[in-house]
């Protein structure tokens, strides 16, 4: 290959540096501009650069190699083909059909895997896509670039313990380009102005303490779910999917001191009868401080809505501190819902829900202006305007083979800044539910901790 400094220019040919005053996507004037795409097209170049960043690194590191969309993507494709490292494709979003996966190719839980940029500026886009891929239980420890923009990315990476690689960094370039005649000592002297005073700093957006939700808590359910969380260190909602009033009875005593809530559903209960089912399990949610979350999913019109809540054998109005509900009925049919808190159904966990984006969009609209929602189910993050509990929670399990996809407490507190975990086979499954109860209950609570 020829030299750094000549492949360099070759690749400037193409115009992937332009000079003159561009306003950034964060609202900066910069001096110059980067757009390292035209590489592709050409595959000589691409095929050097690849052997260029691969140079770079200690290969047998890697078990994969993923490149961060879109730009990276043929970079790390042809530094996969030369060096054999299978590759990993990371999307930009999940797909809204089929198995939703963020992760496409072939790769084992414990691989390790580079990362490769064509940019880096800030490093968000770096640590967001490190973030997704981690939570694929995939290790990342070494971020290979071609170019630095030198406002303070590469730095903030390395604070946190990742290598970073870089093939270029902008002062060597305007060194090269100004040695080459190709850039003036002004023009030089000018970007050099620039990147003393422009460091990015990428702030990750920090999530609120229960102590700071309760405090601007409006309705009195949410102030009671955030009190019972910081009096009991817990975040976890058990979900009490059995069948008997027997099993329900049992279930919730031997969970009650490690929850905030227990979410039933009492139409699978066979033997229900509300003076044997009812005024015993709000006996134990009285002793052992946690409030009845039926998860009813009312959806229907208001009318009807208030029947099935008020009327029945159920009488769900007499008992339950708050229920969950459909939205697609719009927002008078959670009128009737006055003397509970609402859970806005907003995205289910399971594959094939019809719950889009643009159905999210609409449902959260509904939710955050109803006076009687406390909160959303939802598996992505939502505003912090209203509480957000996240179900499919499960330590072990990455599925159930029936549609329903799991997640750890770590991602959800950190990714999606949940507040409450809804737990449901991983507890009421397992061989001692109360073990399982309180296992549950610290890696919620440290999850959280972790996240603020």
């Amino acid at each position: 290959m020829e030299s750094k400094k000549e492949f360099f220019l070759e690749c400037y040919k193409l115009g992937i540096i332009k000079f003159g005053r561009f306003t950034l996507k964060s609202g900066i004037e910069s001096p110059f501009y980067v757009d390292l795409r035209p590489l592709a097209s050409d595959p000589k170049i691409l095929k050097n650069l690849a052997n260029y960043l691969l140079d770079m690194l200690p290969l047998d590191n890697f078990d994969l190699i993923c490149g961060v969309p879109y730009a990276a993507l043929p970079m790390a494709t042809a530094m996969s083909l030369e060096s054999y490292i299978p590759l990993i494709i990371k999307r930009k979003e999940a797909k809204e059909y089929g198995t939703k996966k963020m992760i496409e190719g072939i790769y084992q839980k414990g691989q390790n895997c580079l990362l490769v940029e064509d940019v880096i500026t800030s490093g968000k886009s770096l640590i967001e896509t490190i973030a997704e891929i981690e939570q694929e239980d995939i290790k990342v420890a070494d971020i290979v670039v071609v170019l630095d923009r030198e406002q303070g990315g590469k730095q903030l990476l390395e604070s946190r313990g990742y290598r970073v690689h870089t093939l270029f960094n902008i002062t060597e370039v305007c060194n090269i380009l100004q040695e080459n005649g190709d850039l003036c000592d002004d023009e030089v002297q000018r970007i050099n102005d620039f990147l003393k005073g422009n460091h990015i700093q990428f702030e990750e957006k920090t999530r609120l303490s229960y102590q700071q939700k309760f405090e601007l808590a409006q309705h009195s359910v949410s102030k009671k779910l955030l009190e019972t969380a910081l009096a009991k260190e817990s975040n976890l909602i058990a979900s009490a999917d059995v069948t008997t009033t027997q099993e329900l009875l049992e279930l919730a005593d031997k969970v009650g001191p490690h929850i905030i809530a227990l979410k039933t559903h009492i139409d699978i209960i066979s033997d229900f009868d509300y003076q044997n089912t009812i005024i015993p399990l709000k006996e134990i949610a009285s002793r052992h401080k946690f409030l009845l979350m039926e998860d009813r999913k009312f959806a229907d019109i208001g009318n009807t809505q208030e029947l099935q809540f008020t009327s029945g054998v159920f009488r769900i109005t007499d008992w339950a501190d708050f229920v969950t509900s459909q939205v697609i009925g719009g927002f008078e049919s959670l009128d009737c819902f006055k003397n509970v808190g609402v859970v806005a159904i907003i995205g289910m966990s399971s594959k094939g829900t019809l719950t889009s984006n643009n159905y999210r969009e609409e449902a959260l609209k509904v939710a955050l202006s109803h006076p009687n929602v406390i909160g959303g189910v939802s598996q992505n993050p939502i505003p912090e305007d209203i509480l957000l509990f996240t179900p499919g929670v499960n330590l072990a399990d990455s599925g159930d083979g029936k549609g329903q996809q799991y997640n750890t407490p770590e991602h959800v507190f950190k990714t999606l800044h949940t507040d409450f975990i809804i737990v449901g086979r991983g507890i009421y499954k397992s061989e001692n539910p109360e073990t399982a109860a309180a296992t549950y209950k610290n890696a919620g609570w440290n999850a959280y901790l972790n996240s603020l």
